[in-house]
């Protein structure tokens, strides 16, 4: 069962004036997608464990598994919804969870078990991406505290910058590593674990945070001035960073956010299906640890859209996204 929408939260919108957007050259990857359709819509994120098995999440609940040559399989459900994921090293799965928190999967029992639900004494509200590290550290995002999934565009009409960065501790210690983040989404650990790489959706950029012994040092910005929506990361077998873009920016809604706050507040009495809706595409980008672009994806396909996850595995690129009940890979 998917988790009920519920009552629509109320929003208090504040000026804020988006970055400028800059041109990205055309796209250099062309390859065809093969589309995969699962038992569930809006498989967000995807990631591939040390057997090769591709795993997912999606709107539901449900924890789907895809296996080469099976049908997809519902292997547990975790009673919220599931979107950023990682395979952690002993195999298990790690879940963002936007209602329940930082969770964690044994693929074996079909478990779940609860790793963190509150920070200093506040529930998480949308827990949104999580990496570990090789000595068993977990880093995790929250992209709004002020909206569930469900409600996602409320955080985006209010404009007001109110994602963080966690890290959990081996012995289950939760520090609060940034805040002020503007939707923190995707985060991930460079190749060589000295630094994580975090995207930001409405910030539009994507910044490097060096590690250090007592948390994260000053944010460096890799690429910045995005023309669509960062959403989930992932670090390629060769070093590189791997950034789904959900959509082109919503030129009316940036438009609105530098201007009187009365206007967005009466948009959040409509229906909330008639909220701006991104469009459908199909699109990622590849960059290095200076930021330049190594390569592009981006197309439309009406068999899958609003691309918000990926993971390079054999020179295949995987896509989950919140546009479709299925999921798509490419040749790279």
């Amino acid at each position: 069962m998917a988790v009920s929408r519920g009552e629509k939260p109320p929003v208090d919108p504040v000026r804020w004036q988006p970055p400028p957007q800059r041109e990205l050259p055309p796209p250099d990857l062309n390859s065809s997608l093969r589309v995969i359709g699962i038992p569930g819509h809006a498989p967000e994120d995807v990631v591939i464990d040390a057997d090769g098995t591709v795993w997912t999440g999606t709107d539901n609940g449900a924890i789907v598994r895809i296996r080469s040559g099976q049908a997809p399989e519902v292997v547990a459900n975790t009673g919220g919804r599931p979107l950023g994921l990682a395979v952690a090293r002993d195999g298990r799965l790690l879940i963002c969870d936007s209602h329940r928190g930082l969770l964690r999967l044994d693929p074996a029992s079909g478990v779940v078990e609860t790793l963190v639900s509150e920070v200093a004494g506040r529930p998480l509200t949308f827990c949104s991406n999580v990496v570990e590290s090789s000595d068993g550290t977990i880093y995790f995002t929250e992209s709004t505290s002020r909206f569930h999934y469900e409600y996602y565009k409320g955080a985006v009409l209010e404009a007001r910058a109110s994602g963080s960065l966690f890290r959990r501790d081996a012995d289950g210690t939760v520090t609060t590593l940034a805040t002020g983040l503007r939707f923190a989404n995707g985060v991930a650990l460079t190749a060589d674990e000295s630094a994580l790489v975090v995207a930001e959706t409405t910030g539009c950029r994507v910044s490097k945070y060096p590690l250090t012994g007592s948390g994260v040092g000053e944010p460096v910005p890799l690429i910045e001035h995005l023309p669509g929506y960062p959403d989930n990361i992932s670090t390629a077998p060769d070093g590189r960073i791997w950034v789904a873009l959900v959509s082109e920016r919503n030129a009316i809604g940036e438009w609105l956010m530098p201007r009187a706050p009365l206007v967005r507040r009466l948009m959040w009495k409509l229906p909330y299906a008639w909220m701006p809706s991104p469009k459908p595409l199909v699109w990622a980008i590849a960059i290095d640890l200076d930021g330049r672009l190594q390569a592009q994806v981006r197309t439309v396909d009406p068999r899958f859209g609003l691309a918000t996850g990926l993971v390079e595995h054999d020179g295949t690129l995987w896509l989950g996204c919140i546009g479709s009940s299925a999921v798509a890979c490419l040749d790279l």
